[in-house]
C-alpha cells in the first residue's frame, strides 16, 4: 500500500494516525530520474547507474525532494533510509543527505541491514526514534466534503505536480452517477503508474505543469473509496478464495491439463 491510499483511506477508518515516514530510496533509482538513463523491464541496467555520477544524482534527487514535500503536506516528519549498495560512494551518500534535509528531512541515513541484519539499520532506528519524539500535524490532504473532482484535482496538482485535470466522457459520467448515489463523500484511490509521478511512465524526475488525464472512475463501496483510472493504467481482476491456476497441471503425457 502507498503512502497516499495509507494516509488519506486508511488513516482516515483505522483512527490510526503515523509518527513518522521513513522514505526509502536507492542511489542508483534517484540517478535514474535524472532522465539520462533508460531502464528497461527485464533488460540489464545501464553500467553508468552503478558508477558516481555526481551530477546525475543530483538532477535525479528533484524525485525525492517532491517525495518528501509531499509527506510534508500531511504534517510527518520523513527520515529518508538510503538503501547502500556496495557500488554507492560516500559522496554520492552525503549528495543525498544535504539534499533530503535541505527541503524538509530530518536526515538521510545509509542502510546495509539487506547484508549485515539489524546492525546495518541502527542509525536508522535511532533517527526514526528521534523523529518519532518531535511535535508532529498529521493532517488530510482533503476533506471528505469535498466534491470528487475536487480530491482528484487536490491530489493531481498537490502531489503529482499537474497543472488541471482532463476528464474523459466515461469519467465526467461516473462522476455525475456516483454522486446521485451519494458516493461523492468517498475518498480517492488514484489508480496510476508507480514509475512516475505523473500519469506518464517515462516522465521522471518532477515533472510540472502537464495535464493529467482521467479515463474512467470506479467504486469499491464495500472498501469505502472511488478509484479514478488515470492515463493507459489497468487494474488487476481479484482472485478467488481457489484460483483456477490450481487446477493447471501437465499429465503422464507432457500435455497440460486443467486450462478450462
Amino acid at each position: 500500500m502507498g503512502a497516499e491510499k495509507f494516509l488519506n483511506i486508511k488513516c482516515r477508518y483505522s483512527g490510526l494516525v503515523p509518527d513518522v515516514v521513513v522514505m526509502v530510496a536507492t542511489i542508483r533509482a534517484l540517478k535514474m530520474h535524472s532522465g539520462k538513463f533508460t531502464v528497461v523491464a527485464g533488460k540489464p541496467l545501464d553500467p553508468g547507474l552503478c558508477e558516481e555520477n555526481i551530477p546525475a544524482l543530483e538532477e535525479g534527487c528533484c524525485n525525492l525532494a517532491k517525495q518528501i514535500e509531499n509527506m510534508k503536506l500531511h504534517g510527518l516528519p520523513v527520515v529518508v533510509a538510503i538503501n547502500r549498495f556496495t557500488f554507492d560512494t560516500d559522496k554520492e551518500i552525503e549528495c543525498v543527505r544535504k539534499i533530503a534535509k535541505e527541503v524538509g528531512a530530518l536526515d538521510a541515513v545509509p542502510c546495509t541491514h539487506w547484508a549485515e541484519g539489524g546492525k546495518g539499520a541502527e542509525e536508522l532506528a535511532e533517527k526514526v526514534v528521534e523523529a518519532c519524539n518531535q511535535p508532529k500535524d498529521f493532517r488530510f490532504l482533503y476533506p471528505l466534503e469535498a466534491t470528487i473532482k475536487e480530491k482528484i484535482e487536490t491530489i493531481a496538482t498537490k502531489i503529482y505536480g499537474a497543472k488541471r485535470v482532463v476528464y474523459e466522457p466515461l469519467a465526467e459520467k461516473k462522476i455525475k452517477l456516483y454522486t446521485e448515489f451519494g458516493y461523492d463523500k468517498l475518498p480517492i484511490c488514484m489508480a496510476k503508474t508507480h514509475l512516475s509521478l505523473s500519469h506518464d511512465p517515462t516522465l521522471k524526475g518532477r515533472p510540472e505543469g502537464f495535464d493529467f488525464p482521467v479515463r474512467d472512475i470506479n467504486a469499491s463501496v464495500g472498501a469505502g473509496f472511488l478509484y479514478p483510472l488515470c492515463g493507459a493504467m489497468r487494474t488487476m481482476p481479484g482472485l478467488p478464495s481457489v484460483p483456477a491456476g490450481t487446477k493447471v497441471d501437465i499429465d503422464e503425457e507432457g500435455k497440460v491439463v486443467g486450462l478450462f
